[in-house]
């Protein structure tokens, strides 16, 4: 994957194309333009994780060099986490990349700021406020993970953002669990991207990992929203978090076996 396979990519008006980052890294094209959610490019975690119960190492090296994202429109990020929102990915994307708007929960502002990033190129995301992005629009979306979490004046610390481009709706849901309100909050969404590494108490509390929907969780909402077609996430970049792909594959045809899904490689482009 390098930057001249994503930019002559073909894709007609009406087609959407999906290259995978790892962990929950997506870049979106729609004609010309082009949408960063997530992106985690170095090994800031494994050099910089407080933890001292786990030791994390990257299953797999990041598809694509930071730098050579130089022709992105928007980056997105979900949460202040460094493998939702990198300083060093972010501080090379605000270096190599003169046009990117960088656009993060209000409350974390301030915090992807410091990477290198000018207010002037910064949008601090509230919930339920959609953006007009030239061509596509953003609402954000409350994340509970693993519960809702709001600064003190009320705006929400952790993000999804549900994407429309052309006539197709992704959602990104960050890092998430379920909570009363998401479903109909994400009703007919033709794309749901959605954790399944699920949470356990001694994940939380020996190793400092919050967790995210369980694989069951994430198809019974694919279900429940009368999802187009669902894609799984957050399940294969560090093995101290990781779950096995197969049993989400295993709980979605055993609950909804007609649900439409993609798995994807890292690197790989997919085509709606």
């Amino acid at each position: 994957m390098n930057k001249n396979t994503i930019m002559e990519t073909k894709l007609t008006d009406n087609q959407v194309a999906l290259f995978y980052l790892g962990q929950e890294g997506f870049l979106i094209k729609h004609r010309k333009k082009y949408i960063l959610i997530d992106p985690y490019l170095s090994d800031y975690v494994d050099q910089n994780c407080c933890s001292k119960t786990v030791k994390w190492v990257r299953n797999y090296p990041a598809p694509i060099e930071a730098a050579e994202l130089d022709f992105v429109d928007y980056v997105l990020c979900t949460h202040a986490h460094y493998d939702h929102a990198d300083p060093y990915t972010l501080g090379t994307l605000a270096k190599y990349n003169s046009k990117a708007i960088f656009i993060a929960p209000e409350p974390i502002k301030e915090t992807i700021l410091s990477y290198g990033i000018t207010p002037d190129r910064m949008i601090g995301a509230i919930a339920d406020e959609m953006l007009e992005l030239n061509g596509c629009t953003i609402t954000p979306v409350p994340s509970a993970h693993e519960e809702l979490h709001m600064d003190e004046n009320g705006n929400y610390m952790e993000l999804g953002y549900k994407i429309t481009v052309g006539d197709i709706s992704i959602y990104h849901a960050g890092d998430c669990c379920v909570y009363d309100g998401l479903v109909e909050r994400l009703m007919n969404t033709d794309v749901l991207m959605l954790p399944i590494n699920g949470r356990s108490y001694f994940k939380v509390y020996d190793d400092d990992i919050i967790g995210n929907m369980t694989a069951e969780e994430a198809v019974i909402l694919a279900n429940k929203t009368n999802a187009g077609m669902m894609v799984p996430m957050h399940y294969d970049l560090y093995s101290v978090n990781c779950v096995n792909p197969a049993h989400f594959v295993d709980i979605l045809y055993t609950i909804n076996p007609m649900q439409k899904f993609h798995m994807f490689v890292p690197g790989e482009c997919y085509i709606l």
